[in-house]
Parts: C-alpha cells; sequence; structure tokens
C-alpha cells in the first residue's frame, strides 16, 4: 500500500519550482512518446510502498520514450565527447509522493553508453541498462530501434512516427500535459525513497501519426502487452536542470 495522503498537485505546463542550483545538465531532444492506459493496479505493484501511481481519468499511463541524450554533464565541467551524447529509450510511469508532488517513475531506461549506465545506477539508483540503438530520419518521419545487451533479457523496440503539426501551447489536451509536464523524478536509496526536482522550459510538441511501434520493453518491466491506439507526440527536445536527490520524509 501507498502512503500517500496529500492530494496531487496541479499539472502545470511550466516548472512549479525552478532548479536554481542543478547537479547535473542534459538536453533531452528529437523525443517521441508513446503512452497506454494500464490499470492502476498493474502499475502500482511495480512501485515502491512510499509512492502512488498518478492517474488520468482512472487509468494509469506508461510511456516509451526514445530520444537524443545531449551533453549530459555537471555544472561549469565541459561534455565529455561521445560519453556525454547518447540515444536513451525509457519505460516510464507517473508518481505521487506522500506530499502529493507528482513526478516520473523509471522502470527502465537503455542507453548505448556502458559507463553513463553504471555511474546513473550508482548515482540515482535508476534501471539502466546498456543496449543498442539507432535514430534515423527520412523525409518526415523518424525511426527509433533498440535492443538490450546488459542486463541480458528480451527488451527491444522499434518505433516509427511521422511527425505532424506543431501543437499551439493552447491546444495541448490535458492528457498531453499529464504525460509530459514533469517536474521531478522518484526513486530509492538502500530501499528509501529519493526524490530530485527537473527544471525546463515547456516542451514543444507535434503531433505525430504511428507509422510502426513494436516492442517488449513493457513486458521486459513486467507489465502486459499494452492494447488500444498509443498516446503519441514528438518534440524537438528540451535543455533540462535537474536537482540534488533528497530522502523523502515518511
Amino acid at each position: 500500500m501507498s502512503q500517500t495522503a496529500a492530494e496531487p498537485e496541479s499539472v502545470t505546463a511550466d516548472c512549479p519550482r525552478p532548479v536554481a542550483r542543478p547537479v547535473m545538465l542534459q538536453g533531452w531532444k528529437d523525443l517521441a512518446s508513446v503512452h497506454w492506459r494500464f490499470p492502476p493496479a498493474e502499475v502500482q505493484r511495480l512501485l515502491p510502498p512510499a509512492f502512488t501511481v498518478d492517474t488520468f481519468e482512472g487509468d494509469a499511463l506508461v510511456g516509451l520514450i526514445p530520444f537524443h541524450m545531449e551533453r549530459i554533464r555537471v555544472p561549469g565541467v565541459p561534455a565529455f565527447g561521445p560519453l556525454s551524447t547518447f540515444p536513451e529509450t525509457n519505460v516510464r510511469t507517473y508518481i505521487v509522493d506522500p506530499s502529493g508532488r507528482r513526478g516520473v517513475w523509471f522502470l527502465s531506461l537503455d542507453v548505448t553508453r556502458l559507463l553513463p549506465a553504471l555511474v546513473a545506477r550508482v548515482s540515482y539508483h535508476l534501471p539502466y541498462c546498456w543496449a543498442q540503438m539507432s535514430i534515423e530520419h527520412t523525409a518526415g518521419t523518424v525511426s527509433y530501434r533498440s535492443r538490450r545487451r546488459w542486463p541480458r533479457g528480451r527488451a527491444e523496440s522499434l518505433l516509427t512516427v511521422e511527425i505532424g503539426d506543431r501543437i499551439s501551447p493552447d491546444a495541448v489536451t490535458d492528457l498531453e500535459h499529464f504525460v509530459t509536464a514533469r517536474w521531478a523524478l522518484g526513486s530509492t536509496w538502500a530501499g528509501k525513497p529519493i526524490w530530485a526536482a527537473v527544471d525546463h522550459e515547456p516542451w514543444p510538441l507535434h503531433r505525430v501519426r504511428v507509422v510502426d511501434c513494436d516492442e517488449t520493453m513493457l513486458a521486459a518491466a513486467g507489465l502486459p502487452t499494452p492494447s488500444g491506439d498509443p498516446i503519441a507526440l514528438w518534440s524537438p527536445g528540451v535543455d533540462v536542470r535537474i536537482g540534488i536527490p533528497r530522502f523523502l520524509r515518511q
């Protein structure tokens, strides 16, 4: 059972708590997202007790998010060349902490660089994996491929989307805000919940048509095969500031 007592805060397109002193800077670019609805109980069982799965109209949302990570670095230190820029694919859902703050819970994060995967596993205790990936643009479409190399297991994805028109800020739906406007991430350290603030400009979003989607990454995370049409978006990306992870009071 979750320990969440407070009502969830409002979903806002702008960051409600800017990160004044980030410990990590990143660019999340050329990003596609496809989300499926799940019964909340299917997702809640994958979370630690401190967090409650966030829901929209009674459903949990789980997303497959491939993108290009650019220039990951700490403030005041140059990026480390190819080690700092690489494709990433994550599987994520949405959570509420005991004080009602909304955030992201990562079920997996696959990257093409083994060293950053190991560092992130140690620093933020996030489930990073080592994978083979590619991102290819062709005549208005983008294809993202991923195949996990470590830890071993069948976790692959192929997603191809056709990029449509830019969505004006006042036309972004409540559901589209729900799966994009997230200003924190949750994790655990030695079994205790931790929380890190995330700050960036509002997402520039485009509608997309899903041309192809074949994936086993949600199953590898412990979820049943998704059904129904996904909620699909694409963004050229944002520059991100991440705060120091802090233990939650329980």
